[in-house]
């Protein structure tokens, strides 16, 4: 029997993309997104990027423009909620309003990196929810500022056949939250304890390929930053 050989053994690389877990990271630009299959709906992109890696090539920060650089650590695009905001009535009767539950979202983001008073600064000044999120990434109060991340996903095959996720933060409840500050004690955190079984939704039965829920499909819009095609 030869002996073990040590040599041409491939290290798994560290995927240059957000996977669902828990993560500490970085907001480095908000979007809003139009969806197609509901008028007037929106989701809320969350850019975000985490800790510098040693001997890792990220995305380019900017496409168009490799002169910009690349992403020093993960990055990705993960949404504020699974499901677009939009205006319209809980199953209680309670109505909602895609706005203002946008404008809850910027304000919980803010307290919890510590910048609540941005929020305050803008009553007021704006228009639409547009300009509102258009000023939040002019002003980037987040900049630098870095939230322990409870991400979920929803799997999807890419043009390749290979499985991607739609990322979102995960449902808080119980005295649980999807995202907190860093500089909360890790002995105090009340950060959401990532589960597959809990945090990952796929809309196929692997075993039988049968369709189990008819999810909305990844838009192009969505697949255009970060792009895992």
């Amino acid at each position: 029997m030869g002996k073990l050989s040590t040599k041409g053994l491939v290290e798994k690389k560290t995927p240059k993309v957000i996977e669902p877990g828990n993560h500490v990271l970085e907001i480095i630009e908000v979007k809003l997104e139009e969806v197609p299959y509901k008028a007037g709906a929106l989701h809320v992109n969350l850019h975000c990027q985490g800790p510098e890696l040693k001997d890792f090539e990220g995305f380019l920060i900017d496409s168009s423009d490799p002169s910009k650089g690349r992403y020093k650590g993960q990055a990705g695009r993960i949404r504020g909620n699974d499901f677009p905001y939009s205006d319209g009535e809980t199953k209680s009767g309670i109505k909602v309003y895609r706005d203002k539950e946008i404008m809850k979202l910027i304000k919980n983001l803010c307290a919890s990196i510590g910048v609540s008073g941005w929020m305050d600064d803008q009553d007021g000044k704006h228009d639409t929810i547009e300009d509102l999120v258009k000023q939040f990434n002019i002003d980037r109060p987040f900049a630098g500022k870095l939230l322990r991340m409870c991400v979920g996903g929803r799997e999807y095959q890419n043009k390749q056949g290979y499985t991607n996720y739609d990322l979102h933060i995960a449902k808080g409840g119980r005295g649980k939250y999807g995202y907190e500050s860093i500089k909360v004690p890790e002995d105090a955190s009340k950060i959401i304890k990532f589960n597959p079984e809990l945090h990952i939704k796929t809309s196929v039965k692997k075993k039988t390929d049968t369709v189990t829920s008819f999810e909305k499909p990844v838009t192009e819009q969505t697949k255009s930053s970060f792009s895992l095609d």
